[in-house]
């Protein structure tokens, strides 16, 4: 087997895992004005720029209308999906004054607490969580 073909199988099996993006060369080239947005907001002159005007602060970037619109409607799911990786992200989340926790529980659906209850008590079951494959119409 190739090398090649090593990384499509690898690539493969991590998109059987429900809920796991894998941030790849691929994502990381799409993602890119989206994370380098993200990373501008570690400068206090930045963020009020952006807090001052959200769409003016994104023109400077040349994102995708998605990216735009993702960041805007602050859809942290969306974002991951369209090149941003979680690490820049934060930036923005820090910015609106939110922890990883409270970005974790938006993206999952859950609230704070019950989010932190459910890390506290040993994270989401196995069961169901390990792959799409084995998912099975539950009606």
């Amino acid at each position: 087997m190739g090398e090649q073909e090593n990384i499509a199988d690898i690539q493969e099996a991590f998109e059987d895992i429900p809920g796991t993006l894998l941030f790849d060369a691929k994502r990381s080239r799409m993602g890119y004005h989206l994370n380098m947005f993200c990373m501008s907001l570690m400068k206090a002159e930045n963020r009020q720029a952006f807090k001052a005007d959200e769409g003016k602060y994104l023109d400077r970037f040349p994102m995708t209308q998605d990216q735009r619109k993702a960041i805007l409607d602050r859809d942290w799911n969306a974002m991951l999906r369209l090149g941003g990786n979680i690490y820049y992200t934060s930036k923005l989340a820090a910015s609106d004054g939110l922890t990883f926790q409270n970005i974790a529980a938006i993206m999952t659906g859950s609230t704070q607490e019950d989010y932190a209850k459910m890390m506290a008590s040993g994270g989401r079951p196995v069961g169901g969580n390990r792959s799409k494959s084995e998912w099975t119409d539950r009606g």
